[in-house]
């Protein structure tokens, strides 16, 4: 038998009311027949997607008999067995998640009734149950054929999204083009991971653009991975493969789980670092920040997140002692490290999501203060200040270079409630050493290079148990 072609006398063998144990085998054989209509086009199935994101023999499936109901127009005859998505719960690295994964193969992956139920339901889950969830999108958007009832369930599904932000971690594997509904929910999570070649996100594609307004854009320039990953800022980071884009997310994940610190804040410390000390060449002279990084992160490993989007700072999630932290840092080697409105969104975005999840943020200075007045007065800036001012996290600053006018209160400086500030010796801070600032209190010390490791990792030690009380209110009001 030709896996080519639909299995078309025991695709929807379960309509004719068949008894569970024909129900499953029904499921079983249309699955490995959808399965290989995937790996014809390079994509794997709905399935082993999951099984490469969850720790093996961990997945337990909810809602793997749900149907649509067969008065949907146009579609009584055909109703497959767990409709377009899959459901359920498992584990990474031994911790619970909540996972679905649009299945294209049923009628593209499309959302209608029976598909958004069992999404709300998982959401419902992760949400009671505070564990992440992750979305694994390959979808068409909406189901036509259903109406005004496949749109009411993305309505149900959006409002999950935001009343579940700051809560859970909401995670977005885009695996396929996605349209319509199937964009705008993964745009309110938290991360959203792509696939360079394969995966799309647009809310109407070129043919309508082309039909409506006349224009002629490719697939892969109106939403392919580098679009969103190096223009919009929508996507979090492009993976090659399939397989890589969910090596990041199990990684991510590891990450979003703070770790412990076995050690004391009196333990013996390690050797200084010495090479550190000859990280930065000259004061007028750009370096990869990445090097400086290296010698003060465990295994100098950073995970970045929107790398290749406003490259001139850099963000992402790394280990100090085995806590997990959240890094920001401004780049020499791009634009002089300047803070232009995408930096500031950037960074104000990734402080936010370490402040919703208690991680860390530890940040390193080096910003010249050019450019500054176009960056105010189109108030990306104030996100970044608003973004460090809110967050009551332990934030640990580490000015190495520049620390110049407002560029220096804006990146986690004492005034924006930094519990720790000190400097390299090599800083500027509005022009001069960083003496002066010091003598004021607004620098906590200046110490050397190879010590900031140490010093680093008391200070997270010591605030590993900080408390802080807001005003109550609604909500802040962040400008956007």
């Amino acid at each position: 038998m030709s896996t080519n072609q639909p299995l078309r006398g025991i695709e929807w063998t379960c309509a004719t009311g068949a008894e569970l144990g024909d129900r499953l085998l029904a499921k079983e054989l249309w699955e490995a027949c959808a399965a290989a209509r995937q790996h014809d086009q390079g994509k794997h199935s709905a399935r082993e997607r999951i099984d490469m994101l969850l720790d093996p023999h961990s997945f337990v499936e909810v809602g793997g008999l749900v149907r649509h109901r067969p008065t949907v127009t146009d579609l009584a005859g055909k109703r497959p067995v767990g409709d377009a998505v899959i459901t359920g719960h498992g584990t990474v690295h031994g911790r619970p998640v909540c996972v679905f994964a649009h299945d294209f193969t049923v009628y593209g992956g499309s959302l209608g009734e029976a598909a958004g139920g069992k999404i709300l339901k998982i959401m419902d889950l992760a949400m009671t149950s505070g564990i992440p969830i992750i979305g694994i999108n390959d979808s068409a958007g909406g189901r036509i054929q259903e109406g005004v009832v496949a749109q009411s369930l993305y309505g149900e599904i959006f409002i999950r999204n935001v009343r579940m932000s700051g809560m859970v971690p909401q995670i977005s594997l885009i695996m396929g083009p996605c349209a319509g509904g199937a964009v705008y929910s993964p745009a309110l999570t938290d991360f959203v991971v792509m696939v360079s070649g394969s995966s799309q996100m647009f809310v109407t594609g070129p043919a309508v653009l082309r039909d409506a307004l006349g224009e002629h854009v490719a697939l892969e320039e109106l939403g392919g991975a580098r679009t969103h990953n190096i223009r919009s800022g929508a996507a979090h980071h492009m993976a090659v493969t399939e397989e890589a884009a969910v090596d990041y997310v199990r990684e991510l994940l590891s990450y979003l789980q703070p770790a412990t610190s076995s050690r004391r804040s009196d333990d013996p410390e390690p050797p200084p670092d010495v090479a550190l000390n000859a990280a930065i060449p000259g004061p007028e002279e750009p370096y990869d920040i990445r090097t400086v990084l290296g010698h003060v992160l465990d295994g100098g490993a950073l995970l970045e997140v929107h790398r290749w989007f406003a490259p001139n700072i850099v963000v992402g999630l790394a280990r100090i002692d085995g806590r997990s932290v959240g890094v920001v840092a401004n780049q020499p080697m791009r634009s002089r490290g300047r803070l232009d409105i995408a930096a500031c969104q950037k960074a104000a975005r990734f402080v936010r999501t370490c402040d919703a999840f208690d991680i860390p943020v530890v940040t390193f200075v080096d910003v010249h203060d050019d450019g500054a007045g176009e960056l105010w007065a189109e108030g990306g800036g104030a996100a970044l200040l608003h973004a460090y001012a809110e967050a009551t996290v332990p934030k640990l600053t580490v000015i190495v270079g520049h620390a110049g006018g407002i560029g220096y209160v804006a990146m986690g400086s004492r005034h924006l409630g930094a519990d720790l500030c000190v400097a390299w010796p090599t800083a500027r801070v509005n022009g001069q050493d960083p003496y002066p600032a010091a003598a004021c209190g607004y620098i906590d010390g200046v110490i050397e290079p190879a010590d900031t490791r140490s010093r680093l990792r008391r200070a997270l030690c010591l605030l590993a148990t900080k408390k802080a009380d807001m005003p109550p209110r609604k909500h802040e009001n962040i400008p956007l």
